[in-house]
């Protein structure tokens, strides 16, 4: 079962016919056709196998998880496919990273969503860790869901990553995260991040050495 579903996830991708002077990667998600520009420069700039897991998941499960008219906003976008699609399934997104890769960022997210969302998403810089009240006000921001793509591997900014969840998570916030396990370091990261959230497996492609958690506060108020 696990390699049927990545079979199928991996034929969400398409490449271009013809060489052309930018290169970029086509996928098939949301019953559109998002052409994502990469860059080999940076680890940010690269669209990694936890975006199509977490794309695919949003697509099947539209029903559980309805986005339309819901406040997602997703951390480490990268390429942005991930808020694309959550962008063409509905929602009002926005689409944070780190300043030298909102260039890109942006224009991934114009080329696919203008003239076809609901919602035009909104790019925006963040840096975990950094000027979280200034930038994303507790009092004002509140998100339905926080979205994340292989955000976890070899940096040293994890204490930060974790803070920034924190700070960005209300108490009915749901959180949907896909890790690629890699290294013990950054495997322990799951441990620290369950201290403040209750965290919950809803898929695993061990062919992919990928899970897929979703999360929500501990200690929140329950219906």
């Amino acid at each position: 079962e696990d390699e049927q579903i990545v079979a199928e996830i991996m034929r969400r991708r398409f490449f271009p016919a013809l060489i052309t002077h930018k290169s970029w990667e086509g996928f098939h998600f949301a019953g559109h056709e998002i052409r994502i520009t990469e860059a080999t420069d940076c680890y940010g700039a690269v669209v990694w196998p936890s975006a199509l897991v977490l794309c695919y998941f949003l697509e099947t499960n539209s029903k559980q998880y309805n986005l339309v008219d819901k406040n997602v906003i997703e951390i480490g976008a990268g390429t942005g496919l991930v808020s694309i699609v959550a962008s063409l399934l509905g929602a009002l997104v926005t689409v944070t990273d780190l300043p030298e890769l909102l260039g890109n960022l942006q224009h991934n997210v114009l080329q696919n969503t203008k003239l076809k969302c609901k919602h035009q998403p909104c790019v925006k810089e963040l840096s975990w860790g950094i000027d979280l009240e200034k930038n994303f006000p507790r009092s004002s921001c509140h998100f339905d869901y926080i979205m994340a793509a292989d955000v976890v591997y070899h940096h040293p900014f994890l204490d930060e990553l974790l803070l920034t969840f924190d700070h960005l998570c209300k108490n009915d916030t749901v959180i949907l995260w896909a890790m690629k396990f890699r290294l013990d370091k950054e495997n322990q990261f799951v441990g620290r991040f369950q201290t403040l959230f209750d965290l919950e497996v809803i898929s695993n492609f061990p062919s992919l050495n990928i899970t897929l958690y979703k999360a929500m506060r501990k200690g929140r108020m329950k219906a």
